[in-house]
């Protein structure tokens, strides 16, 4: 079978498409670190590097990366099935290629079998490929397994969570849960973050529905909640006991523009 490989959708876009530049541009949202922590899953940006690229870094930085990941993300383009993900070939960046976990991947699917293969949910999506950069950079032989969700029913998301929690059992090794995610969008600044510090008081409770509740509720345009959601399910069932919000920021701390702003997140959940 030929080797699927993805190709970068938006270098030069979300992110320098020259190596050197990007690579310069990682280690600068790279904050040194005295020491890093093993953690079971984490949450991340996904805007261009310019505005949430510091904020990626920090958590980034903080972590003991595992060599394996789930790497989950948004559908924000709508295209493909609402539960997606990749279990064969490559991912290209400008820094080289990262290849897909098969192995965990096919695992996943056979705890959870409505994950649909599907390669064109992923083509186009960004929020994924911002991610690999940062793990290029700190772990150069890690592998993922992408899943886009396009869904937003609480009993799925957390079904999903119990999957992957199952799936890291069974494995038996360590295994770094990514929930790629903006926080609010396009209010302004002061709204914006009222409305984030009250997703992020249930994120670092780990409340997978007070999350999910509290996104429904108060209209907080959070793009990854469904990712986080599973993320926090899993994370809570396979063990989790601590939580930290590593830093938080708005488009508007780099912009100036205050009156359209997106928040940004970067927690770590161990």
């Amino acid at each position: 079978m030929v080797s699927t490989i993805r190709h970068p959708a938006v270098a030069g876009r979300f992110y320098s498409h020259d190596p050197q530049e990007l690579r310069a541009d990682v280690e600068s949202f790279l904050s040194p670190q005295l020491s890093t922590v093993a953690a079971l899953g984490c949450i991340v940006p996904h805007a261009g590097y310019v505005y949430s690229g510091h904020v990626a870094g920090a958590v980034y930085a903080a972590l003991d990366l595992p060599r394996r990941c789930i790497l989950m993300c948004p559908n924000h383009t709508g295209v493909g099935q609402p539960l997606a993900i990749m279990s064969q070939g490559t991912w290209e960046t400008p820094l080289g290629q990262v290849p897909v976990d098969s192995a965990l991947a096919e695992a996943l699917k056979q705890r959870f079998p409505i994950l649909a293969e599907d390669a064109e949910a992923h083509r186009a999506e960004h929020a994924a490929e911002v991610q690999l950069p940062f793990l290029q950079k700190r772990k150069p032989d890690c592998t993922f397994v992408p899943i886009a969700l396009g869904t937003s029913r609480f009993e799925i998301l957390e079904a999903l969570g119990h999957a992957i929690a199952d799936t890291w059992r069974a494995l038996g090794e360590p295994v770094l849960l990514i929930a790629s995610s903006d926080m609010n969008h396009y209010e302004n600044d002061a709204v914006t973050r009222q409305k984030d510090c009250k997703a992020i008081e249930r994120i670092l409770v780990m409340d997978a529905r007070g999350l999910f509740d509290v996104v429904m509720n108060e209209h907080i345009s959070m793009c990854g909640f469904g990712p986080t959601v599973a993320m926090l399910t899993a994370a809570k069932s396979m063990g989790a006991t601590s939580t930290e919000l590593v830093r938080y920021a708005t488009s508007g701390d780099v912009s100036g523009d205050r009156e359209r702003v997106v928040g940004y997140a970067g927690v770590i959940v161990r």
